[in-house]
């Protein structure tokens, strides 16, 4: 099973960038769709954005659009955030789910949709 790791948290001020990596081990990773899901106490998770397998498509909350960018290479995805604000302040998880199914990024950001793996998270917060 894959195993991941994020990083590169940070605490910024509004307009800031932070730039995320999450570390692969274990499986083939590009067997796995890769997913970012932010997380506020009290609230519910939000799929932020997904990519599939090889990198081609990708998909984006409405609320990071144009703001943010997934991609992805070798063993590691990354999230560049850019324009942040403050309500974009959460703990981030990079999450994959084994995908056998073709070029495509599945409806990930259901509550319900079941990842196979889970980063322990990074804090990213954006001063107010």
């Amino acid at each position: 099973q894959l195993h991941v790791v994020e990083s590169g948290g940070d605490l910024v001020q509004p307009g800031g960038s932070v730039n995320l990596s999450c570390a692969a081990s274990g499986d083939t990773f590009d067997s796995y769709i890769v997913a970012w899901i932010r997380q506020v106490p009290g609230k519910e998770r939000e799929g932020v954005s997904g990519i599939s397998r090889f990198g081609t498509r990708t998909e984006y909350a409405d609320s990071v659009k144009g703001r943010f960018t997934i991609s992805r290479a070798k063993n590691t995805a990354y999230l560049q955030m850019n324009a942040l604000k403050p309500e974009d302040t959460a703990v981030y998880y990079c999450a994959a789910k084994f995908w056998p199914y073709g070029e495509i990024v599945p409806s990930f950001r259901g509550p319900t949709f079941d990842f196979d793996s889970w980063g322990r998270g990074t804090q990213v917060t954006v001063l107010s």
